[in-house]
C-alpha cells in the first residue's frame, strides 16, 4: 500500500476529535485501542479502510463540512473553474478551499450563482425535470407590449424545441420579470431574440429559496435554514457523483434555433469521478 494513503494512530486519533496525540499514545500503551479487532503496536500506521476503535466503540474520522456560497456575479465573470480563462469565477471568488458553480451564468449577465464543493448537489440542482424556479429581471431594447408578455408566458420554439410555460410579468415599459424551471443554454436571449428583442441586462435575483441579497462581486454563505429547505426541495433528486463535471452537450445546448423570418436566431451557439481487514504492523513511513 502506498505511504501516502497510511496515517499514523495516534494522529488520526487526534484528528478525528477523540483525544490529543499523547492521549493516543497512552490509550495504544493500554491496549485499549485495536485496529480491525487487534491490538497495534505503538507507531502503526492505518488506511483509511481499516476499522478503529477504542474501548470498543468506533472512532471515525470527523465529517467534512461542505461548503455553499451564494454570489453575486459582475458582468464579465465566466463560470468555468478553468484557470486559462483570467475572469474565471474561482479565481475572481479566491476562497481558501477548492470549490466549483453550480451551473451557469452567461459572461454579460449577473446575479446570483451559488457554488459549493458537494458534488452530490449539483445536478439535483440543476435537473430542469425537478422544476426547481430561477427567478430574474431583465431589460431588453423595446417596449414590451401584452403581446411579447402572452407569448414569453406561453412557450417559443428556440432550440428545435418549444419552451416551458413560465410566469412572466411587467415591471415597466422595457423590463420585465420571468421564473423559469427549465435550463436551456442562452434560454431568456434567445426567447427574447425570437420576438425581435435584445437583452440588454439580465439579473438572476432568485434560485428555488436563496435570493441576491449581497453586493455586486461579493458573496456569503448559505445559512442553515436555507440549506435545510434547499435539500427538502431537492430532497426526489437524482444524486450523481459527477455532478461538478461538465455535461456532455446534448440537444437542448447545441442544436440549431428554429429560424423566424427577420431574426438572427438561425445560428448555432458555439459559445459551451474489499477493505482490507487484515492489521499490518507498517513501521518506516514517515507521518
Amino acid at each position: 500500500m502506498a505511504s501516502e494513503n497510511l496515517t499514523r494512530l495516534n494522529k488520526y486519533l487526534s484528528e478525528a476529535g477523540y483525544c490529543s496525540r499523547r492521549k493516543a499514545d497512552d490509550l495504544i500503551d493500554q491496549g485499549r485501542v485495536t485496529v480491525n479487532g487487534e491490538v497495534p503496536e505503538m507507531g502503526t500506521k492505518i488506511s483509511p479502510e481499516d476499522v478503529v476503535r477504542v474501548n470498543g466503540e468506533i472512532v471515525a474520522p470527523k465529517k467534512k463540512e461542505n461548503v455553499y456560497l451564494a454570489f453575486n456575479k459582475p458582468v464579465g465573470i465566466v463560470c468555468t473553474t478553468n484557470s486559462a480563462e483570467k475572469k474565471n469565477i474561482v479565481d475572481f471568488i479566491n476562497y481558501p478551499t477548492r470549490i466549483f458553480p453550480i451551473g451557469r451564468l452567461d459572461k454579460p449577465s449577473e446575479g446570483l450563482i451559488l457554488l459549493t464543493d458537494d458534488g452530490d448537489i449539483v445536478n439535483k440542482i440543476l435537473r430542469a425535470r425537478n422544476n426547481h424556479e430561477k427567478e430574474y429581471i431583465v431589460t431588453v431594447d423595446r417596449i414590451i407590449n401584452p403581446d411579447f408578455i402572452s407569448r414569453m408566458s406561453n412557450g417559443i420554439p428556440i432550440l428545435d424545441t418549444v419552451t416551458r410555460k413560465c410566469e412572466v410579468e411587467q415591471l415597466s415599459k422595457y423590463t420585465f420579470r420571468i421564473v423559469l424551471t427549465q435550463g436551456l443554454n442562452r434560454q431568456i436571449r434567445r426567447m427574447c431574440e425570437y420576438l425581435g428583442y435584445e437583452v440588454v441586462k439580465l439579473k438572476r435575483i432568485r434560485i428555488m429559496n436563496i435570493k441576491l441579497d449581497v453586493p455586486v462581486g461579493k458573496y456569503r454563505h448559505v445559512t442553515s435554514e436555507e440549506l435545510a429547505t434547499l435539500e427538502q426541495l431537492t430532497g426526489t433528486s437524482t444524486k450523481t457523483e459527477e455532478g461538478s463535471l461538465p455535461q456532455k452537450k446534448g440537444k437542448e445546448q447545441n442544436e440549431e434555433i428554429p429560424k423566424k423570418k427577420g431574426s438572427k436566431n438561425g445560428k448555432k451557439n458555439t459559445t459551451s469521478k474489499n477493505r482490507n481487514s487484515s492489521l499490518s504492523k507498517r513501521k518506516g513511513f514517515k507521518s
